[in-house]
């Protein structure tokens, strides 16, 4: 598409004006298509302002794209390979009937895109080949730099194991030197020196067990048995005073 026919449709868009028919605002049922006035006193008709401009040719686009897509191709409709003939692929886009079965749609849109013919309605072409199997080799690459890539995150983590297993390493070290240094000073309090068998400290002398006395047993008197331990002789219970009466006089006599 040359420069000068992108000049004449954006010239053609600028200036297309859009024609509506008389009272499509005023009833529901009428759409806003054109539709030439035939009223006798119709105002449109009559070209009274602000009731709609008519179709004139002033309002016409450039003859060079009239008709044309906005492509910059002519479109022609097709419904069959005979058609394909004597149409330039330079100048002409196809658009396919759609009235055309799947089967021999398959078989226009192919040999139409094969002779280099633009295909306004294309479609996805359904083959016999599974997508899952056309995509096989696709998913052989991403396996391979998974594996590209895994290496590197295996050194990463042999670095970091290394490091551990030298922390790991030190750290025994440190524990090993540290009882080694311990070691001596436990080996120097137990170095005292241990006293001989023959300068054994004296042993207790083992209490000695009671001598039997050959004397019989005297038994005790009362009058031997301490004032403390005898016991006191209980009191006779006094008599209960008698009561006097008021009168001074005693009872029971």
């Amino acid at each position: 598409m040359t420069t000068e026919i992108k000049r004449l449709i954006r010239v053609r868009v600028e200036k297309g004006a859009t024609f509506k028919r008389d009272g499509y605002g005023k009833k529901k049922q009428l759409s806003d298509s054109w539709r030439k006035p035939r009223g006798q006193h119709n105002k449109q008709r009559e070209q009274k302002k602000a009731k709609g401009a008519l179709p004139k040719p002033g309002f016409g686009s450039p003859i060079a794209v009239r008709g044309m897509h906005p492509s910059g191709f002519f479109e022609v409709l097709i419904s069959s390979v005979k058609e394909l003939e004597g149409i330039d692929p330079k100048t002409h886009a196809i658009r396919i009937g759609a009235t055309v079965g799947e089967r021999t749609r398959i078989g226009l849109q192919e040999k139409a895109l094969a002779e280099g013919f633009k295909v306004l309605n294309a479609r996805v072409v359904k083959s016999g080949i599974k997508p899952e199997k056309a995509q096989k080799p696709e998913k052989v690459v991403e396996k391979k730099q998974n594996e590209e890539k895994k290496p590197a995150k295996s050194k990463a983590m042999a670095v970091s194991v290394k490091k551990d297993t030298k922390q790991a390493e030190k750290t025994k070290a440190e524990t090993a030197e540290g009882d080694k240094k311990k070691a001596p000073e436990k080996e120097k309090k137990s170095a005292k020196p241990k006293p001989a068998t023959s300068e054994k400290a004296p042993e207790k002398p083992k209490a000695e067990a009671p001598v039997k006395s050959t004397k019989k047993t005297v038994k005790t008197t009362e009058s031997e048995v301490p004032a403390k331990t005898k016991p006191k002789p209980k009191t006779a219970a006094k008599p209960a005073a008698k009561k006097k009466t008021e009168s001074g006089v005693k009872k029971n006599e």
